[in-house]
């Protein structure tokens, strides 16, 4: 396995129950939606990209996944682009279509038996659940990060309201 196979894998497997968590949480477009949501484009991304060097299915040459690759990065950006021009249908449909690309893809990587992960697990399965719960560890961590960086400080009930939102009186 090569550094380059490694990141890729990671960046992957995170950003599975990663963007299945945000599709399936209730409240879209608050700061933690938005702060994750850069976080997942950017692992989407990388999959995407590293895997244009990661060409052993087909003997060194392209395969079928790499197609996939480049609807990812075009859906991933009209994602985002959508989200900034406020267009939210749009937005939801792209990063659905995205994870659920990425959803396939993680079938297809674990369907086929000489495939890394399949290798991995019936070769080393000690360490295949160690990774898998070091895995969710890390996912849970970045959700809960996320959560840190942008909860907002509660407001003090005893204060009055000008004084709470930084008015000065005149």
């Amino acid at each position: 396995m090569t550094p380059l196979l490694v990141s890729h894998l990671l960046a992957a497997l995170i950003a599975l129950p990663l963007g299945g968590y945000q599709l399936f949480r209730p409240t879209k477009g608050d700061p933690r939606h938005v702060l994750l949501g850069h976080l997942w484009v950017a692992l989407m991304v990388w999959v995407a990209i590293s895997s244009f060097w990661l060409r052993d299915l087909n003997h060194g040459e392209f395969s079928l996944l790499h197609i996939l690759s480049v609807v990812t990065l075009v859906s991933v950006a009209l994602g985002v682009l959508a989200a900034r021009r406020g267009n939210i249908p749009a937005h939801k449909g792209s990063m659905r279509g995205s994870w659920l690309g990425l959803c396939g893809a993680f079938v297809g990587a674990v369907a086929v038996p000489d495939r890394t992960i399949p290798t991995f697990v019936v070769t080393r399965p000690v360490d295949a659940v160690i990774a898998s719960v070091l895995l969710v560890a890390t996912t849970v961590l970045l959700i809960r990060i996320g959560d840190l960086l942008t909860r907002r400080a509660p407001l003090d009930v005893g204060e009055p309201r000008a004084a709470r939102s930084g008015a000065r009186g005149h």
